[in-house]
């Protein structure tokens, strides 16, 4: 098939191999993929499973994940399997997580708003009283291991300056336990001028001036806009003066809109690896896509591994 745009990038991902060796320093989770009854999902967590980033628990309709992994030629004999179809499978993984059964979830065959109504709600469980959820992505570009995390592309719709705050904390902690010790995250707006007929450069200095009281192991710069973001010689001629610039480990995005079209162009056109995870619940929670590559797939698992592991140092 022949692309109509030229700059997409023809270049083929890898997932990143500091990425893969840290996950594989770590004891190996029990992965429960929710909704497994389809070939896509099953790809997955096999390919997870034989590079040592996965033991998998199949929850969903019993017989259609019999039938897609005889499809693909997976033998699931040895695998715990839970019969819970359509929206009871969500629900039995988060039962699963907080008995401490399973240690990190994967999205299987079902619709994204479907599959975290089942584990975001307080009621199921899996997050503490008053504590906002985000998504991170650990994107690499290629021929590099150097990561950035860019939150939230993928599950808060509008956040709120609170629900902000809260997105950059988790990649801040994130970004430690992939040894990063004093991460630099930017605060992405389109100027670096806070202007009170931009909405979100006020935000965005609202949010800076409350991290550098509550996150003094990050370097936190806002409002900033791309191009001081990406390069030093940018701020060189803008006179802008900070580590951030040129030099972030997280961008912190105002809303989805902005997150998912950065995501997507730097996977389409820069040929980026993105593994990705929802964060601050009990245990890490992965949103695979149907179109995502084998390497994102991959970083996807070996990031919910570091996660997992994480989660369970600061729960003991």
């Amino acid at each position: 098939m022949t692309e109509r745009y030229p700059f997409l990038s023809k270049a083929t991902p890898h997932a990143p191999a500091r990425l893969l060796a840290q996950a594989r320093a770590l004891p190996v989770p029990r992965v429960a993929l929710v909704n497994a009854g389809a070939v896509t999902p099953l790809l997955g967590i096999r390919e997870a499973a034989e590079a040592g980033l996965a033991e998998p628990v199949l929850i969903g309709d019993e017989a259609k994940i019999r039938a897609a992994a005889s499809e693909i030629g997976y033998d699931i004999s040895a695998l715990r399997l839970i019969h819970a179809p359509h929206a009871e499978a969500s629900v039995k993984a988060a039962e699963l997580a907080r008995r401490g059964e399973v240690n990190t979830i994967m999205k299987g065959q079902v619709h994204t708003s479907t599959f975290l109504k089942g584990l975001l709600p307080s009621a199921a469980g899996l997050r503490a009283a008053g504590t906002r959820c985000g998504h991170v992505f650990h994107i690499t570009a290629p021929g590099s291991d150097r990561p950035l995390l860019l939150t939230d592309a993928a599950l808060n719709v509008d956040p709120s300056i609170e629900t902000r705050q809260a997105c950059l904390s988790h990649a801040v902690s994130l970004a430690q336990t992939l040894g990063i010790a004093r991460p630099k995250a930017a605060l992405l707006a389109p100027s670096e001028d806070a202007t009170p007929q931009i909405t979100n450069t006020m935000e965005s200095a609202a949010i800076a001036a409350w991290a550098e009281a509550n996150l003094p192991q990050a370097d936190v710069a806002g409002p900033i806009a791309m191009d001081l973001i990406l390069s030093k010689k940018a701020a060189e001629v803008k006179g802008y003066t900070s580590p951030v610039a040129g030099d972030a480990d997280i961008i912190v995005t105002p809303n989805i809109t902005t997150g998912n079209a950065l995501f997507k162009l730097m996977v389409l056109g820069m040929g980026c690896c993105a593994g990705g995870l929802v964060v601050g619940a009990r245990v890490p929670i992965l949103l695979t896509s149907r179109s995502q590559e084998a390497a994102a797939r991959l970083a996807s698992a070996a990031l919910g591994m570091i996660a997992a592991h994480q989660a369970k140092q600061g729960q003991s």
